[in-house]
């Protein structure tokens, strides 16, 4: 007999010595005849603090269900991982001037020995780190067959930056106006970033919910983040106050074309790339000073949690195209420049949100919307379908009136689209996901850029992996230039096909980059 605390510690030199969960290669032992369980965790990521309670919590419900499944006779697959690149690691490293692949390599260790100390089966010999370029070559691989496909692409997008820690974050990496990581303050700016087309499969995502065994509040959840909505594009040029063309035109994107005649005023997000271009000499300071003011918000303080809106007149104008009005546009942090165009047209009788602003900046508010009972609060906005009224003009030829709400949308939007003022659309909440950081610690983009002609050159797949270089400064740069343009020999080379001069791409790929597929 073995005393209490001797049991657990023999049993797992047991399991080592002899490796008890092991599943065998076709070829090497695998009895093909059994069924296939793969069980995979969440890989974590390897701090230096070692496992918390939520590690455990999580692992012991997926072992009790590897030993069930291997007692039934399954051939079970029970991997463990690390997700070892990204901002901690790196963070970490300068504060003690340490390299990420010293202490990421020293965290790992520890990890092991606490997961083992526990008594999870594990296949260990199929254990896998994100840092390791045989495994990272796959990432980048993975990259490449989506760039192939459109499916990865760059684009000016506005993204959180946070200048103390050199790097753009993620929505779930800021709270509060500052990072996770840090407690920094982080604002929003545009910045050329790579993409990942996520949007191409917002139809998929929600088609195949239905197919799901799922309870059905979460399935909701999950088309309300996709948050599918159909609408139309309008067009409304920019004018002066005489009404003399800017030369601009604002696209708006909008779910109630039918209520285009209650359109008194625009609004744009204080990211929008036309916003220069549209604020008068007159207002230039005061919106100036709001975009500032803005840029120190996230996106979750500017929609969902402010009380109170605010904004600024931004001193031009735009005329309506149903109605031939001239209408004033407005700057206000409500409106995102990721969600949409960046610019709506604002129908305060019929928007709560369109509504208080209005009545705050004193604002017309024109109701183009009636009950079907005709009876609505002359105080609030009625937000549903109806009837349409006030809305017809005939210097445009068109005229709703008395049209149900969603023939009367339909009509609009036949209406901009044979007259060229703009077209149908589909929008989603769903967003591209933002797949670059001006870091180091994290997979190289497998591509290049040539010297003569600034054209993006993607690496053949026989020169992968491209490996992360030795740096001994990995700090930031306090420039918004990636460490990686520190590395002034690894970023200068040549294209193979071409032999022409060439440079790589600096930013290097988010966390979860590698994690990401190992489900696959």
């Amino acid at each position: 007999a073995y005393p209490y605390d001797e049991i657990e510690p023999r049993w797992q030199a047991h399991w080592e010595e002899r490796r008890t969960f092991r599943t065998p290669d076709i070829g090497d032992g695998l009895d093909t005849s059994r069924p296939k369980c793969y069980i995979l965790d969440m890989f974590p990521y390897p701090s230096g603090a070692g496992l918390h309670v939520g590690h455990p919590l999580g692992y012991t419900a997926t072992d009790i269900l590897s030993r069930f499944k291997r007692m039934k006779g399954f051939n079970v697959l029970h991997p463990m991982g690390w997700d070892a690149f990204g901002l901690p690691a790196e963070q970490y490293a300068i504060q003690t001037g340490t390299h990420p692949k010293t202490t990421t390599a020293r965290n790992i260790d520890r990890f092991r020995i606490q997961l083992k100390s526990l008594g999870f089966s594990y296949d260990w010999d199929r254990e896998i780190s994100t840092t390791e370029p045989a495994y990272y070559k796959w990432t980048q691989w993975i990259f490449l067959q989506l760039l192939k496909r459109g499916l990865a692409y760059q684009a000016e997008v506005p993204v959180n930056w946070c200048p103390a820690l050199g790097t753009v974050l993620a929505n779930e990496e800021v709270i509060d106006g500052v990072s996770e990581r840090g407690g920094y303050p982080v604002i929003r700016k545009p910045m050329r970033q790579w993409m990942l087309r996520i949007t191409s499969y917002a139809d998929r995502l929600l088609e195949d919910l239905d197919d799901l065994d799922w309870p059905e509040s979460i399935k909701e959840m999950q088309r309300n983040w996709i948050g599918r909505s159909e609408g139309a594009e309008l067009e409304f040029c920019a004018v002066d106050q005489e009404g003399h063309d800017l030369g601009a035109k604002l696209t708006v994107y909008t779910t109630r074309p039918d209520t285009i005649f209650g359109a008194t005023y625009l609004v744009v997000a204080p990211e929008h790339v036309l916003l220069p271009s549209l604020t008068s000499e007159e207002q230039r300071a005061h919106v100036e000073e709001y975009t500032e003011v803005a840029a120190r918000k996230s996106e979750l303080e500017r929609t969902e949690l402010q009380k109170e809106k605010t904004g600024v007149f931004s001193g031009s104008y735009a005329k309506n195209p149903a109605t031939g009005e001239i209408i004033p546009i407005w700057v206000a942090d409500y409106v995102l420049a990721s969600y949409g165009t960046g610019a709506i047209m604002a129908v305060p009788a019929h928007d709560s949100r369109d509504h208080e602003f209005a009545l705050k900046y004193e604002l017309p508010i024109i109701k183009v919307v009636s009950p079907p009972n005709g009876n609505c609060d002359p105080e609030e906005a009625y937000a549903d379908d109806g009837i349409m009224i006030n809305s017809s003009s005939s210097s445009s030829g068109l005229n709703i009136n008395g049209m149900l709400s969603q023939d009367a949308a339909l009509e609009v939007t036949s209406w901009v689209e044979s007259n060229g003022f703009g077209k149908k659309k589909v929008n989603y909440k769903l967003r591209d996901w933002l797949f670059a950081r001006q870091r180091y610690w994290g997979e190289p983009f497998p591509v290049i850029y040539l010297d003569d002609t600034n054209e993006m050159v993607p690496l053949t797949e026989n020169q992968l992996p491209l490996t992360l270089p030795e740096l001994d400064d990995f700090t930031p740069t306090g420039t918004g230039e990636p460490p990686l343009t520190k590395a002034a020999d690894w970023v200068r080379t040549t294209d193979v096909l071409t032999g022409k001069p060439a440079r790589r791409e600096t930013s290097t790929m988010p966390q979860w980059a590698g994690s990401c597929w190992c489900i696959i």
